[in-house]
């Protein structure tokens, strides 16, 4: 939703039953809203609610793969650190250092790109299973 006036100020205290939440909940949850004030001031405006079906396999497949893409990055990071250090160096005992480094880091690069693909064939399999 784009935020027509971001300066909220004003508080509106609100009681429910907890019947009467769990329904409000429920409701929060069908909708593509982010936040539950969110979703309240939607229905208080009468503005659209959309609603959607959400597959819990689909959810935990991008909170697997954002995991492996901050993974990915720290370990890009790594290498371009020791890509930098290494166009650096001044003797041969520094530098063997460095490639021994790069070397782990490579290492764990290879491991995290083979377990997207795994990852993405499981994902692949289920999805053609639909």
């Amino acid at each position: 939703m784009k935020r027509e006036n971001s300066n909220r100020t004003r508080i509106v205290g609100l009681r429910l039953t907890p019947l009467e939440y769990a329904e409000l909940e429920k409701r929060f949850k069908a909708s593509t809203c982010r936040k539950l004030s969110d979703h309240i001031r939607r229905h208080l405006f009468n503005k659209p609610i959309v609603t959607t079906y959400r597959n819990a396999s689909f959810d935990d497949y991008i909170e697997e793969t954002m995991t492996l893409n901050s993974e990915l990055n720290s370990i890009g990071n790594n290498i371009n650190q020791i890509a930098k250090k290494m166009n650096s160096f001044k003797t041969i005992s520094e530098f063997k250092i460095q490639i021994f480094w790069f070397e782990v880091d490579k290492k764990k690069l290879f491991e995290k790109m083979e377990e997207i693909k795994i990852h993405s064939q499981k994902f692949s399999e289920q999805w053609l299973q639909l």
